[in-house]
């Protein structure tokens, strides 16, 4: 099932719905008005609710754009963007994961979720790598990557803005409530926090938190209660 978010956000259409064996959210962008569409992450079984989004709503595929490279996050992300001749957007050190899942999770848990693909984790045919030193610009949307280590060596958050309201797809950064776990492969502790600290925090109160995994929250709520953003967590030594 496909839902839409509020009408309030109505410059930017985004919509969202749950899909794969770890629950991911999959978001759809599109700006009003516009004839292309971007994904936020492309989980297992992601494509046919896409697809079916595409065409109820008359859009192209702009791109796949990804918060980054756990096999959860991207197990369709070449089926989709490849059936378009649309690129996939990544970090350059998240890259290696499109396919070695294996280098970033349990050894049973890549083997899982593998398993449940058609085929060995490939590359798609377009691969593009962020750029976070200048604003990213597809299918007629404008977003802010933010590098923000720490679960992935390359995981980042995607902001723009939605006419008055701003949103932040954070991927497995920042949860409601909580964050993303570094104890898997290349997670990286001291890494997290300071990506806590120093990219997450400085978001402004506003700005609404799309997460990769979850329901959502706003960085006001996030700010007040949520706590691996305070000053004893994100200043602590792992």
């Amino acid at each position: 099932m496909l839902f839409i978010l509020p009408d309030r956000l109505a410059l930017v259409f985004i919509a969202y719905f749950v899909a794969g064996p770890l629950q991911n959210n999959c978001y759809l962008l599109a700006p009003d008005g516009g004839d292309r569409g971007i994904v936020i992450d492309a989980p297992l079984g992601a494509s046919e609710t896409v697809e079916r989004a595409l065409a109820e709503h008359g859009l192209g595929l702009a791109g796949v754009l990804l918060t980054h490279g756990h096999i959860d996050h991207c197990a369709e992300a070449a089926r989709l963007a490849d059936a378009h001749d649309a690129p996939v957007l990544v970090s350059a050190a998240d890259r290696v994961l499109l396919t070695r899942p294996e280098l970033a999770l349990s050894t049973e848990l890549a083997a899982q979720l593998v398993a449940l693909l058609p085929g060995p984790p490939a590359e798609p045919r377009r691969v593009e790598l962020y750029d976070p030193s200048r604003p990213l610009s597809i299918g007629g949307l404008r977003l802010t990557v933010l590098p923000a280590p720490g679960h992935t060596p390359g995981s980042v958050l995607l902001r723009t803005s939605t006419g008055d309201d701003e949103v932040a797809f954070t991927g497995d950064v920042l949860f409601a409530g909580s964050i993303g776990r570094t104890d898997l492969p290349a997670g990286d502790d001291p890494a997290m926090r300071a990506s806590l600290r120093d990219v997450v925090r400085e978001l402004p109160a506003r700005v609404q938190v799309l997460p990769g995994h979850g329901p959502f929250s706003t960085m006001a709520d996030e700010l007040a209660t949520n706590p691996y953003l305070t000053d004893a967590y994100v200043e602590a030594l792992s």
